[in-house]
């Protein structure tokens, strides 16, 4: 700052402030009102914690013992039915498949019994039952979603389609659109075997779903020609086969990305535009060598393939792809 500059007057108003204030110390009485109000808040959590702890207590109690019911609530009849699924099945498939009686009661139900009969669908990946006091029961499930379908005849009966979860599980399907189940491809190549009195999952799904999702996603077009996927050469050699509506193989391979196989393909699609040569096979499992062979007419596909339980009664229904049938072994039961 130069020299020459002038300082202003101060014209503020300055204040001694002492080095320590004491608090003004309360009153008996004050404290006195204090403890009080510590003590009513303290009481009243301690009532609220008491009660909430004793109807849980309570309610354990009567789910795992009925008998300590009393009877008047022990003759409460099931009136309502709540499901709470994030499929598509409803209330009806709900009390078809409990099947209560019109005199039960609620606590009379065994509900391990009813998780039984609704895991029975194979539909349902997981189930749980609950009641709801004075007349209710309520049942939360979690759905299997398809994502392939296929034929499937046990002994000597018609075939049957059946709809195939991406975890292998295969099962009727009950409440699907049946405009979505035309999109779904078929299912061919496989050995199906029983566990019990099912159909055991299906081996390399997630793959094979892994690639559905992926072209679905991506390339829609390309995914809705999709009729036929062969997993025969999936165990032994990483391979997915793929047949179209119009006739053409693709091979894809599970080491290598599936978007970037699928991209090949819609470029390999969108410069085979002569339809006197149109696209037959398409390799795409060696990488970025695609081999590639074209025909004259395109070859058409029959029916879907059917599976069998019986490998003796396996006489087609009708015509036939010229690929492999799937069978289901009936020596595998446990």
């Amino acid at each position: 700052m130069s020299k020459d500059t002038h300082s202003l007057p101060d014209t503020r108003t300055w204040r001694e402030i002492p080095q320590q204030v004491r608090p003004r110390a309360m009153s008996h009485e004050g404290r006195r009102r204090m403890a009080m109000g510590v003590m009513r808040v303290a009481f009243g959590a301690a009532v609220i914690a008491g009660v909430s702890w004793g109807a849980w207590e309570m309610v354990g109690v009567l789910r795992e013992n009925p008998d300590a019911m009393p009877e008047a609530a022990k003759s409460d009849r099931v009136r309502s039915l709540v499901l709470v699924t994030d499929g598509v099945l409803d209330k009806n498939w709900l009390a078809k498949t409990l099947s209560i009686a019109p005199d039960a009661t609620l606590m009379g139900l065994d509900l391990n019994q009813l998780r039984l009969r609704v895991l029975a669908d194979a539909q349902v990946g997981s189930a749980a039952i609950t009641r709801n006091f004075p007349d209710a029961l309520t049942v939360r499930i979690s759905e299997r979603s398809p994502v392939a379908r296929m034929m499937a005849q046990a002994d000597d009966s018609q075939p049957r389609m059946l709809l195939v979860a991406r975890d292998g599980i295969a099962f009727p399907g009950t409440g699907f659109d049946p405009a979505m189940i035309e999109t779904l491809p078929w299912i061919d190549g496989i050995r199906l075997s029983r566990v019990g009195k099912a159909i055991a999952p299906i081996e390399g799904m997630k793959s094979v779903s892994d690639l559905l999702g992926a072209a679905k996603l991506e390339a829609e077009n390309l995914y809705r020609t999709w009729k036929v996927i062969s997993l025969a050469h999936l165990s032994t050699d990483g391979e997915i086969e793929v047949h179209t509506r119009d006739g053409m193989k693709i091979t894809f391979g599970t080491k290598e990305d599936y978007l970037r196989q699928i991209a090949r393909l819609d470029l390999l699609v969108d410069d085979s535009s002569d339809p006197t040569r149109p696209l037959r096979e398409v390799n795409l499992a060696l990488g970025s060598q695609v081999p590639v062979s074209y025909g004259k007419a395109a070859p058409t596909i029959g029916a879907p393939p059917v599976s069998t339980l019986n490998p003796r009664a396996a006489r087609p229904q009708a015509p036939m792809p010229a690929f492999s049938i799937p069978r289901i072994d009936t020596h595998s039961e446990l």
